[in-house]
């Protein structure tokens, strides 16, 4: 995936096209491929340390150690605590129902559910027409919610956040009848091989829709060519109320002239 990618023009009047980092931007505003390892990760450590224990308890405070170190990790190196925090409570949270339940499946519960929840967001922000993946990289992008007004680039983040949804329903197709087996083991590799790998590849399709759409708009540039658009309005009105005053100061001087002439 290249980061920099020629862009048609836009299809809003006088925009100018403004350079993204569409693929580079994508990954990050999702946490990027680190946060999906930080995520990723303790569930695998979770089914090696049950297949080796067969103990739900060791395996969730085997796994909840790894997520901590990661956390400390990216706190220590200054990084965003929001996926510090937010890997590592995913997964004492999921710990904690795995051992107040003693079934070893229910610690991938907690990311079905998950998962269910971010497919509603998604679906439900396409229904109300605020596509949620123009929700987070407007702003990533410098161009705000200015895309709501390009038609182009409206339906290429729709287009994108139903790739979204798509991946969220199919992690949830496919692992609940492996829950429903209590194969602990396979639900852990299903939960593993939904994780990074299904992320690249809806990041990469993201970018091609974005990559056919019309440039951003940023705002800055939105706010210039308003700011321009009434300068230009101000000076045309000057311009016009010169030429009556010039039109009205001849007629008075011909009525003048015509009176000394009488």
């Amino acid at each position: 995936m290249t980061a920099h990618m020629e862009q048609p023009a836009s299809d809003v009047a006088g925009a100018k096209p403004a350079p993204t980092d569409s693929a580079a931007t994508m990954i990050a505003a999702f946490g990027g491929v680190r946060g999906m390892i930080d995520m990723t990760v303790p569930g695998l450590v979770f089914v090696i340390a049950y297949t080796i224990s067969r103990s739900t308890w060791t395996s969730a405070m085997t796994a909840g150690g790894v997520a901590l170190a990661f956390a400390v990790v990216r706190i220590v190196r200054r990084e965003s605590l929001q996926h510090a925090l937010g890997g590592f409570l995913g997964v004492a949270l999921a710990g904690w129902i795995a051992v107040k339940s003693g079934k070893a499946e229910n610690f991938y519960a907690f990311g079905m559910f998950l998962s269910a929840g971010y497919a509603t967001v998604y679906l439900t922000s396409i229904l109300v027409r605020w596509p949620f993946i123009g929700v987070v990289l407007g702003p990533a992008l410098g161009e705000n919610f200015t895309w709501r007004q390009n038609p182009g680039r409206y339906a290429a983040y729709r287009k994108a956040t139903w790739v979204w949804f798509v991946m969220f329903i199919l992690r949830i197709v496919i692992q609940i009848p492996i829950y429903w087996t209590g194969n602990v083991t396979a639900l852990g590799i299903a939960k593993v091989a939904l994780g990074v790998p299904p992320f690249l590849v809806v990041c990469y399709i993201t970018w091609l829709i974005m990559s056919k759409a019309p440039p951003p708009v940023k705002v800055a540039d939105a706010e210039d060519e308003a700011d321009d658009d009434s300068d230009d309005s101000d000076g045309s009105d000057d311009s016009y109320g010169s030429d009556d005053s010039y039109g009205s100061d001849a007629g008075v001087r011909r009525s003048r002239e015509e009176r000394v002439a009488d």
